[in-house]
């Protein structure tokens, strides 16, 4: 039985934005193939007032404006199929290969992208929206941040990628690359200025392939993130 396409509402202010970076490539062909459906709604339409304002000042003073809840019920209202909600927030959950694949477990997600200085507290209280962020910076709105979130759960649904294994051995994979950086990568010419491909990449023996792809995953992992390494190293002592 073939896998349901996995459905993605965009609510947001600027839908021409999308399919954007997402209609090329692998996303964009998976698209064409009916693997995944993308709707975008816009926001403003639900606006009530003449000039379809959709924000207003904060309570309590400060800087910016707050998007109304009462306009971003409406769109929440509006949406068929009940799919799981989130909010791209620099104060979420942020995104991990992990929380992609938790992700991909919804059939249907609409995700809230906003502008200004973000949402209403109590509209993301009353629908149960979960936040997501993508890193520790600030965007100019969720668009961007929700391309990410997107094509990262995309290239994991099923039939988008030829090789399971391709998957399998990235960086933040789970099973044996668990907690690792991806290993160093080469191809053809086997020597370029001077500089020789490792030769027991060259040598056909996968084993001792396979191994030297694993310690390099370890070593690279052990310099550039230091916390990646220490779980992986909690897990090696839990797998004895």
């Amino acid at each position: 039985m073939a896998k349901k396409p996995f459905h993605v509402t965009v609510l947001t202010l600027f839908p021409e934005m999308f399919p954007g970076p997402l209609g090329f490539s692998l996303a964009g062909k998976a698209l064409e193939e009916g693997k995944w459906k993308l709707d975008t709604v816009q926001i403003r339409d639900f606006a009530k007032s003449k000039h379809k304002t959709v924000d207003d000042t904060p309570y309590g003073g400060g800087a910016g404006m707050v998007m109304r809840p009462d306009v971003v019920a409406e769109v929440i209202d509006s949406l068929s199929g009940a799919p799981k909600l989130y909010y791209m927030s620099p104060r979420g959950e942020v995104l991990t290969q992990r929380k992609t694949t938790e992700i991909l477990s919804y059939d249907h997600i609409a995700i809230l992208c906003a502008r200004f200085e973000g949402v209403d507290q109590r509209v993301l209280d009353e629908y149960g929206i979960e936040e997501l962020s993508v890193g520790d910076y600030i965007l100019s709105g969720g668009e961007i941040a929700a391309f990410c979130v997107i094509d990262a759960c995309i290239r994991q649904h099923s039939g988008v990628i030829g090789n399971p294994q391709t998957l399998a051995e990235e960086s933040f994979s789970a099973g044996e690359y668990a907690h690792l950086l991806e290993y160093p990568l080469y191809t053809r010419p086997a020597e370029w200025r001077g500089i020789h491909v490792p030769e027991v990449l060259r040598s056909g023996d996968h084993q001792a392939v396979d191994a030297w792809r694993l310690a390099q995953a370890e070593a690279v992992t052990k310099v550039r993130r230091k916390d990646l390494w220490e779980k992986r190293k909690k897990r090696m002592m839990d797998d004895r």
